[in-house]
């Protein structure tokens, strides 16, 4: 699974927990945290959501 994530948007954007850079994991469809917290956020129909609710834990 290919995300079309533009790169000029990874640059901006910040994970919503811990204000870290977030890295695109083609093959879990995710937004990975690289900062502190490592929350996984989903990537729907080529739409990160950046919710703290909808992230998946380091430990899940």
């Amino acid at each position: 699974m290919t995300m079309k994530l533009d790169s000029w948007l990874l640059e901006i954007l910040a994970c919503p927990n811990c204000g870290g850079a977030l890295e695109q994991d083609d093959k879990a469809g995710e937004l990975v945290c690289t900062g502190t917290c490592k929350y996984a956020y989903p990537v729907r129909d080529d739409i990160p959501v950046l919710l703290v609710d909808e992230a998946r834990t380091p430990a899940s």
